[in-house]
């Protein structure tokens, strides 16, 4: 996924980095027919010996996509390039039109063969009011703010976010755990931290924008730097709860009143974005 490419080219170096299929527990989907290519550039060819699959279409005003209904589902070979959807298999093992939440976008085909590049996890939101931020988005802002960290030789390892509303207003919280990315490496100090804040917001669409500029009613946003090895306790957590060490991701955004208290407990300092540019 986009967020480690970052740091896997970090730790790679200039090892050739081979991202070979697309897959879950319950199916194999695709193949990616250039492994060495940019992880930027990767896209797959779906399998369709793999299972039966069909898409919903993604509204592009919304970014929701449709009931599974008979009427709204397209099958393989009537995706149209450059149009997300919702991926949805029937496996040989039973599963019946299986929604797998993954939003796909379709790059182009290989022969007749459709070829799609991951885009987002569906419903991964945060939302204060009439606004509404998805994982995509989020990666985007990420990745803008972590460039004011390069003159330090830092870099975001990991990050996640939640939407607070135990404050009035709500705001977004962005916990960051850093990474020393090099041996001249400086401390982040916290203008940059809090222009970090800023570049965020800057990144987000014009319904956040509006809400924070216009109305009031979204509160800054807020960054906390947590501690090194934050995230690798809360992975272990999430596996002291079941899930699967070998497909477990750090997730994007939380709600669960327990990891909130984890991150919380780890936070060694809070960063609020100045005023947004009108």
């Amino acid at each position: 996924m986009a967020q480690y490419i970052g740091i896997l080219k970090y730790y790679s170096g200039d090892l050739p980095m081979a991202c070979t299929m697309y897959a879950s527990s319950e199916c194999y989907f695709g193949l990616n027919l250039r492994p060495l290519c940019d992880p930027s550039e990767v896209s797959y060819t779906i399998m369709p010996n793999m299972g039966y699959f069909e898409f919903l279409p993604v509204d592009e005003a919304t970014g929701a996509a449709s009931c599974v209904d008979a009427g709204n589902l397209v099958d393989l070979a009537r995706v149209e390039a450059g149009r997300e959807y919702e991926l949805v298999i029937t496996t040989y093992a039973g599963l019946n039109l299986y929604r797998v939440s993954d939003v796909l976008r379709v790059t182009g085909f290989h022969n007749a063969a459709p070829q799609f590049q991951f885009v987002r996890r569906k419903n991964v939101l945060l939302s204060i009011e009439s606004d509404k931020t998805d994982e995509a988005e989020l990666q985007l802002a990420v990745e803008r703010a972590s460039a004011l960290l390069r003159p330090h030789g830092a870099s975001v390892a990991e990050y996640t976010s939640q939407a607070c509303t135990k404050s009035i207003p709500g705001h977004y919280v962005v916990y960051w755990e850093l990474l020393s990315t090099g041996a001249g490496a400086t401390a982040v100090d916290k203008a940059t931290l809090d222009a970090c804040c800023l570049e965020m917001e800057e990144a987000l669409n014009t319904v956040y924008r509006q809400s924070r500029v216009a109305d009031g009613s979204i509160g800054l946003l807020e960054i906390r730097v947590v501690r090194a090895g934050t995230f690798e306790e809360l992975m272990d957590y999430a596996i002291s709860r079941g899930a699967s060490i070998n497909q477990y991701k750090a997730p994007r955004c939380v709600t669960f009143p327990p990891i909130i208290e984890l991150l919380d407990s780890r936070v060694v300092s809070s960063h609020f974005s100045p005023a947004l540019r009108h």
